[in-house]
């Protein structure tokens, strides 16, 4: 009997925390994940001609518009989504960089979305109510901090980076009404770690070094140039 109660036991238990771990390596951006679905895009645009990817509408933003289909690669090209994949209960989604180059397979974190998508519902919402967007002072070209006050924050929300976990990156407000996150401190520390103004000065759109240092594309991020010795938004 109590062979049989401690066996009850031991399986409650372990039900009740495989699903906890298996949460936490959902959340885990894997190598080889990566590798795996990399080598089935590639075989796949061998194999048809085109790249295994969801449609999208004009208007999606650069670095959301290429998002891996998994029903083309599934089960001829992979067996499975990755765990960590959004399609098989984790936080990201793999997205395809460089398409009409060289298909790079990388991550998009749906947590900053999440985030994100709130800041803009509340902008929107403030937005139709009052007939103008809660501008607060001016960042850069067409870039402007939010007037969080107005939208009913009591403190500056942040979202944790992608490419270092020690920053929390501001959000700002794109005078068209887009939410967008404000990567300049990643990009400073990739500066700071490759010594790269020089060449940095050479690059008509600085997010290709964050998206060349990390397997994370910039979510919701606008262009950034190198000018005067600065980063700053490009228009």
């Amino acid at each position: 009997m109590r062979i049989a109660l401690l066996f009850l036991l031991l399986l409650i238990l372990s039900g009740c925390l495989f699903p906890e771990q298996e949460r936490a390596e959902n959340q885990v951006p894997y190598d080889d994940q990566l590798q795996s679905v990399q080598m089935a895009v590639n075989q796949f645009q061998e194999d048809q001609g085109v790249l295994p990817i969801r449609n999208f509408d004009k208007d999606t933003s650069l670095y959301q518009r290429y998002l891996v289909d998994f029903g083309q690669l599934v089960p001829t090209y992979m067996q499975d989504p990755p765990g960590n994949s959004f399609e098989n209960g984790g936080v990201f989604q793999y997205v395809l960089v460089n398409v009409e180059t060289d298909p790079e397979v990388k991550l998009l974190d749906l947590r900053i979305v999440d985030q994100v998508r709130e800041v803009q519902r509340r902008v929107n919402q403030y937005r139709a109510d009052h007939r103008f967007i809660p501008f607060d002072e001016p960042v850069g070209n067409g870039v402007f901090s939010i007037d969080y006050e107005e939208i009913q924050y009591d403190s500056e929300p942040t979202v944790e980076s992608p490419y270092n976990p020690n920053h929390q990156l501001p959000l700002r407000i794109h005078q068209d009404g887009n939410v967008v996150i404000d990567y300049e401190i990643d990009l400073q520390q990739t500066f700071k770690d490759a010594e790269l103004e020089g060449a940095a000065s050479n690059e008509t759109d600085l997010r290709k070094l964050l998206i060349e240092s990390s397997p994370f594309v910039p979510v919701y991020s606008l262009s950034y140039t190198f000018e005067d010795g600065e980063i700053k938004f490009f228009q």
